[in-house]
């Protein structure tokens, strides 16, 4: 089981922008899909006589593609080999509820999406007949004209490199404000310039990433709410507030 600290109170979760936002943002996706802009953009990198520009970039491929990818699972690795070694590793013990918050919401991130990309058949740009493909382009909720080739493309999985850690700032945003914000940054730059390499390539539309961008978003505030929130009694609030002021950043 694991051990969770008693000395500190979560600072208030602010509903409107942590959740309702984010809720508010996938129903507009869902009601109006922005296929005008996810084809203007994806145009920007294509032309009819070469392709998509950056379909066999060394440095998107190799480097953003898979160096990145692999660069996460390390990553991942060496969180889960601490997880365990902390059960068995007294001075680690304290480390136990982190690692496995961060260990639990990067793999949830990462592992939904190839059951959505098989569940609803969403092709890549460069797929599709507009860019030189040969399927028909159909949006998200609709159904799909028949084909030996189903999609698997929405929603994004490379950006969800970038993107889970989103974490991280959760992880941090009790104890280390201010790292937090930065983790926050650093997590939205990356998954952006993920996301941006991969419609480089023609690999995706940029509302796929959008929903990678939403979905570990919220599984990462769920998580936190689940293992690491702890909100303070209102009788002590106060006093809570009071000690927060004191917690070196």
């Amino acid at each position: 089981m694991l051990t969770r600290p008693t000395t500190l109170y979560s600072r208030p979760i602010r509903t409107i922008p942590s959740l309702a936002l984010p809720l508010a943002l996938g129903l507009l996706l869902l009601l109006f899909p922005p296929t005008t802009l996810d084809f203007a953009i994806s145009h920007l990198f294509y032309s009819p006589e070469l392709g998509f520009a950056g379909k066999h970039s060394f440095w998107l491929e190799d480097i953003m593609h898979e160096r990145a990818k692999q660069a996460v699972i390390t990553i991942m690795v060496f969180a889960l080999l601490g997880l365990i070694i902390s059960f068995v590793y007294p001075p680690w013990k304290k480390l136990q509820l982190a690692l496995g918050y961060l260990v639990l919401a990067v793999s949830i991130c990462t592992a939904i999406i190839t059951p959505l990309k098989v569940v609803t058949g969403v092709h890549c740009p460069w797929d599709l007949s507009e860019f030189g493909g040969k399927e028909t382009y159909s949006p998200l909720l609709s159904s799909r004209e028949p084909t030996s080739h189903p999609g698997k493309c929405w929603p994004a999985g490379h950006s969800s490199s970038g993107f889970s850690f989103f974490a991280v700032y959760f992880l941090l945003r009790d104890r280390r404000p201010r790292l937090a914000k930065a983790a926050l940054v650093f997590a939205f730059t990356l998954g952006t310039a993920l996301s941006l390499g991969r419609i480089m390539q023609g690999a995706h539309f940029l509302s796929h990433s959008l929903w990678t961008a939403l979905f570990d978003w919220l599984i990462a505030l769920g998580c936190y709410h689940l293992l690491l929130y702890r909100p303070a009694p209102k009788r002590s609030a106060s006093a809570n507030a009071a000690n927060r002021l004191n917690v070196p950043d």
